[in-house]
C-alpha cells in the first residue's frame, strides 16, 4: 500500500536527510514536505532523488490549513520548531508561538485528520541531579535549561492531554545532533567546534561545560529512528530517549583536535550553564529493537572534510 508522509520543518538540519532517505525505505510513499523557508534552506530541495515522490508547500504552521494537509497521512514527522537554545532566551514568545502553540496545531489537525504524530522533542529537558537519567526520573530531574527546552516540555504535556482525545503519537527525545546533511545547522556544540575549528577560530566552551557528560544523536541515528517508528507503527504515547552516545567537551574537542591541530579554547559564560553532569539512558528505544550505529569520530571526520575547503591554511587529517 502506498503510504503518505507529512514532514514539516522538512529542509532543516534533520528533515533535509530524512526525505532523501524516506523513499528508498517506503518506495511509492508521497512525502509532502512543508517548510516556511524562514532560514532560506532552498539548497535542502536540490537534487532530490529521482525515486522520490515529494510535493513540496512554502507555509507556515502557524497559518496552514493543516487538517487538509494531513488528510490520508500515516505518519506526520513534526519537525519544524525553533532550535537554538542558546538564543532562545531573547525571543522567548517567539519560541513559545512557535514550539508550543505550533506543535498544538499540528496535534490537534493529526486528531481531526486520524493520523499519528512523531514529535522530536529534546534531552534538554533533563536537569538531573543523578549519574544516569532515563524516561521513568521523577519531575525533579525535568529541569528545561532552556526556553527552548521548557516549550519542548510544556509540547509534551500537551500531547498527553490529548490522548483522551484520540491523538495517537510518540514523543522522542533527541540528544544533541551532530552530522552532516544539505540543510545542517553549526548553533549546536559539535557542529558549531567543527566549523571555529575550521575557521581557525578558539572553540567557545561554556564555562562550567567542559568535563560534564551530555547525550548527543548523530544525524543517521536520528534518520533511523523516525523511519524506524514509521515502519514500525510505534505510535504508543510514550516518550523515548534516542541518544547515540553520551560524552564529555573535553572528549569532542580531543577528536577534533587529531585532526586539526593547534585547537584553542575561549571559556564563554551562557544563561544555560550549570554544574550538572548526567547520562541519558535508551534502553527503552534499543529494547524495541532499535540499533544506534553512529559513530561520533566519524561524525565529526565527515564534518570536517565537508568544510575542509572552507579555510585552507587548516590541514585536517582524513580518518
Amino acid at each position: 500500500m502506498t503510504i503518505r508522509i507529512v514532514v514539516t520543518g522538512a529542509l532543516g538540519h534533520i528533515g533535509s536527510r530524512l526525505i532523501r532517505d524516506l523513499p528508498a525505505a517506503f518506495p511509492g510513499a508521497e512525502i509532502v514536505m512543508l517548510d516556511d523557508l524562514s532560514t532560506q534552506r532552498y539548497c535542502s530541495l536540490f537534487n532530490l532523488s529521482s525515486n522520490g515522490n515529494y510535493s513540496f508547500l512554502e507555509t507556515d504552521i502557524l497559518q496552514a490549513d493543516l487538517p487538509r494537509l494531513m488528510a490520508n497521512a500515516q505518519a506526520v514527522v513534526h519537525l519544524a520548531a525553533i532550535t537554538d537554545a542558546a538564543s532562545s532566551f531573547k525571543i522567548r514568545e517567539q519560541v513559545e508561538l512557535v514550539n508550543y502553540q505550533g506543535t498544538e496545531r499540528i496535534a490537534r489537525a493529526c486528531i481531526e485528520a486520524g493520523c499519528p504524530l512523531i514529535f522530536p522533542s529534546t534531552t534538554s529537558v533533563y536537569g538531573s541531579q543523578s549519574e544516569v537519567v532515563d524516561e521513568n526520573c521523577s519531575l525533579a530531574d525535568l529541569k528545561p535549561q532552556s526556553p527552548y527546552a521548557d516549550s519542548k516540555l510544556k509540547a509534551e504535556q500537551l500531547l498527553e492531554s490529548l490522548r483522551s482525545d484520540g491523538l495517537q503519537f510518540i514523543i522522542c527525545r533527541f540528544g544533541t545532533i551532530f552530522g552532516i546533511s544539505p540543510g545542517m545547522r553549526f548553533h549546536t556544540a559539535i557542529n558549531k567546534f567543527c566549523w571555529q575549528a575550521v575557521m581557525r577560530r578558539p572553540i567557545t566552551v561554556w564555562r562550567t561545560a567542559l568535563h560534564q557528560n551530555r547525550p548527543y544523536l548523530e544525524l543517521g541515528d536520528a534518520v533511523e529512528a523516525l523511519k524506524f517508528i514509521i515502519g514500525r507503527e510505534l505510535y504508543d504515547g510514550r516518550v523515548y530517549n534516542v541518544v547515540t552516545t553520551n560524552t564529555s567537551v573535553r572528549k569532542i574537542v580531543d577528536l577534533i583536535a587529531s585532526f586539526v591541530p593547534d585547537l584553542s579554547i575561549e571559556y564563554v559564560d551562557t544563561e544555560i550553564m550549570n554544574q550538572l553532569s548526567y547520562h541519558v539512558a535508551s534502553d527503552r528505544f534499543t529494547q524495541q529493537g532499535f540499533e544506534f550505529t553512529g559513530n561520533l569520530e566519524r561524525g565529526i571526520g565527515d564534518t570536517l572534510s565537508l568544510l575542509k575547503g572552507a579555510n585552507t591554511p587548516t590541514t585536517i587529517h582524513s580518518i
